[in-house]
């Protein structure tokens, strides 16, 4: 049984260019991890990506594979990434000790051994990196999340304080959706997925969405963190490293005892915009051979080619 699985989404040409790269790095820098299973997880069909985009994966040994969702819930915000995340959960039921659940906008810097759980650790996580709709650990639960918590069937005594990484308040747990390490057999992502859809289209949630744009956005995370809460205990839950699933996009904000001081040093990270910016070099120091490799990578033009795919 392989010891790891990497696995994220691509649906459009443009996160197809970016699961390439991300596929890439982990060929690449991911050392005694670098031959791992990857699976490319793609809505509805394998023909969603452009064949050529199929068989650049495949000449990588990524296995694409399409998964069910109905047109309603791929319109809502990151509902996809929701109901891909829990397929490739079950599909690896019995095919690996660890499933790592990446952003497709994410790159594989160095070996990633604290993706690896130990004995008795259920999740693998990150906080959030802002607050935004969280809750204010000293603060009185509010009614949405009093609600997200009744209805995910959240325990009392569950909940305790975490820190956000980049604004680094006191929240309760409000988990960071874009990296997540869990064992297969434990259905915790499609407990999530269950949640999920159940609850993003109440009529009790319109209004918040209707009042902030954010719930809507960030519900699917709200609904991850009841999920968690609900199945897991606080001593089932390991926090990774902030050098891994590290918010380069955020690297300016990012509180200055704990910023790398070059991204060589990162375990992985996601990067939303980060390297559309030509200047991107400057803002953190990289050293080869993955300078040469990024720029490679993100050569100007290469993601405008994604969106054509």
């Amino acid at each position: 049984m392989n010891r790891l699985i990497f696995a994220f989404m691509a649906a459009t040409g443009r996160s197809a260019a970016q699961a390439l790269i991300l596929t890439r790095s982990i060929r690449a820098f991911a050392g005694e991890f670098s031959d791992n299973p990857i699976w490319v997880l793609t809505p509805q069909s394998e023909d969603r990506l452009s064949r050529e985009a199929r068989e650049k994966l495949v000449s990588l040994d990524a296995r694409v594979t399409a998964f069910r969702i109905d047109q309603s819930a791929w319109r809502f915000p990151f509902a996809g990434k929701v109901i891909a995340a829990a397929a490739a959960e079950s599909l690896a039921w019995g095919q690996a000790d660890f499933l790592a659940w990446m952003d497709s906008r994410s790159i594989v810097i160095n070996q990633p051994d604290g993706l690896l759980l130990g004995d008795g650790k259920s999740l693998g996580y990150r906080p959030v990196d802002h607050t935004l709709i969280g809750s204010p650990y000293g603060s009185p639960v509010d009614p949405f999340w009093a609600s997200i918590y009744r209805r995910c069937g959240v325990p009392e005594g569950r909940l305790f304080p975490m820190t956000t990484s980049v604004d680094e308040q006191s929240i309760r747990p409000y988990f960071n959706a874009g990296l997540l390490v869990v064992r297969p057999g434990g259905g915790l992502l499609q407990q999530w997925r269950d949640s999920f859809s159940r609850l993003y289209r109440q009529s009790c949630y319109k209004e918040y969405y209707e009042r902030d744009v954010l719930y809507q956005i960030f519900i699917h995370q709200a609904v991850l963190a009841g999920a968690i809460l609900s199945a897991l205990g606080r001593q089932e839950l390991q926090q990774l490293s902030h050098l891994i699933n590290y918010p380069l996009h955020m690297h300016a904000q990012y509180p200055a005892e704990r910023r790398p001081n070059c991204m060589n040093d990162l375990i992985s990270c996601r990067y939303e915009a980060f390297f559309d910016d030509p200047g991107w070099s400057e803002a953190l120091e990289v050293e080869e051979p993955l300078k040469g490799w990024l720029l490679e990578q993100f050569a100007a033009g290469t993601t405008d080619r994604g969106r054509r795919q």
